[in-house]
């Protein structure tokens, strides 16, 4: 008895299908991570935090003390002290006095601070700057007060209205008088500065100038005439002066004693000696 088999054939030009994609893929070996990889990894922020302070720290003592050890060499006495400034008014023998206590001390040690406040206090000096010069010197520079004017019978006053009282007051008489309520020196200075720029065109001068508690001025020239300015306008009068006097005035001027320019038109002359009947305070009028 004969067994027939019947085998499927597979199509010619079908490439036999391949279920080694699965197989491969579940026999591949995974290769096991490092130790190292597995494990956390240090955090070190923290610790740079703290070093670098304390790096800082350890530079900061190191630095000190080798400035300890190296300043007793480089911490010389003073051995020589200059001063400079055109002084007309005091004398640097003068200056040196003052300062000599100072002096005693060594180049980092000298008070430089205490020595100009020293200074300034002498009254002919405006300003001092007071510096140190490698490796044991100390250099100072000196402004000297500019007196322009005296202020009452107690002090002088510079160019910025500061008052300041030297010993040799009386020998300074020949300076312009400014007087005013306290601490209007300024103000005065300023007045004073701009009438005599205003009058010196005219050849007058200014020896007295006089602000009174109620706000009005007075002025004295160097001819020795007096005007009266009042209190409002004072500059406005002044020019009304400067036109009237070059036609009117100009030819008199010798025999004039006041000058009233408070009037808001015009002006009132008083005489020295009578040069018209009755003749004690002439109004001009403005034309």
């Amino acid at each position: 008895m004969m067994v027939a088999t019947l085998r499927h054939s597979q199509p010619i030009g079908r490439a036999p299908q391949r279920k080694a994609a699965a197989a491969r893929g579940a026999s591949r070996m995974v290769p096991k991570e490092p130790l190292s990889a597995r494990l956390p990894k240090p955090d070190f922020s923290g610790l740079k935090r703290l070093l670098w302070p304390l790096m800082l720290l350890l530079l900061g003592f190191g630095t000190y003390e080798l400035a300890q050890r190296l300043l007793p060499y480089a911490d010389r006495p003073i051995a020589r002290v200059s001063v400079q400034g055109e002084l007309s008014y005091i004398s640097q023998q003068a200056v040196q006095d003052r300062i000599a206590p100072y002096v005693s001390a060594s180049f980092f040690t000298v008070d430089l601070a205490g020595m100009r406040t020293e200074l300034e206090q002498m009254p002919w000096i405006a300003h001092a700057e007071v510096r140190r010069v490698w490796p044991d010197q100390v250099s100072i520079r000196l402004e000297e007060q500019l007196p322009v004017a005296r202020w009452g019978n107690e002090a002088l006053l510079n160019n910025q209205g500061q008052a300041f009282a030297p010993r040799e007051l009386a020998n300074y008489e020949n300076l312009p008088l400014l007087s005013g309520p306290k601490r209007a020196q300024q103000k005065v200075m300023q007045q004073y500065q701009v009438f005599s720029q205003m009058l010196r065109p005219m050849g007058f001068s200014i020896t007295r100038l006089e602000l009174r508690d109620h706000g009005s001025w007075f002025l004295t020239t160097g001819q020795g005439v007096e005007l009266l300015l009042g209190r409002d306008h004072v500059l406005e009068k002044v020019r009304r002066f400067g036109s009237i006097y070059d036609k009117v005035l100009k030819d008199q001027i010798e025999n004039i004693a006041r000058i009233d320019l408070r009037y808001a038109n015009g002006l009132a002359v008083a005489w020295r000696e009578p040069v018209a009947p009755a003749a004690t305070d002439k109004p001009v009028a403005m034309q």
